[in-house]
């Protein structure tokens, strides 16, 4: 039962994650398309990105020392370990870009 909890927790914050990242977009006036598919919003065919230490596009977890200087997550519970990972396990964080040419990976 923890695993399933654990697992809901996780896909949770994942969620959130990208529920606040559409809220973002919108702000910045650069809003999905009310015909984009749930398609291409798994696929992230909108405009701007949000990268997440540890995925492929930004791998070094160590940088996750200077976004801590930056938002001092501490204040509200969220500490980084000896091997750069959050703590609570359902914490994420993520460096957000509204640039239309920012892309995850730039392979021909």
């Amino acid at each position: 039962k923890s695993n399933i909890l654990q697992a809901l927790a996780l896909e949770s914050a994942e969620g959130f994650a990208e529920m606040l990242h559409s809220q973002i977009r919108r702000i910045w006036g650069i809003q999905d398309s009310p015909e984009m598919t749930m398609l291409e919003r798994f696929q992230a065919k909108y405009q701007g990105k949000r990268y997440s230490f540890g995925y492929p596009a930004c791998p070094d977890l160590s940088q996750q020392l200077e976004l801590r200087e930056l938002l001092e997550p501490e204040r509200i519970g969220v500490t980084i370990s000896e091997e750069y990972q959050l703590h609570p396990e359902q914490s994420t964080s993520a460096i957000i870009v509204h640039h239309p040419e920012a892309k995850y990976f730039n392979a021909n």
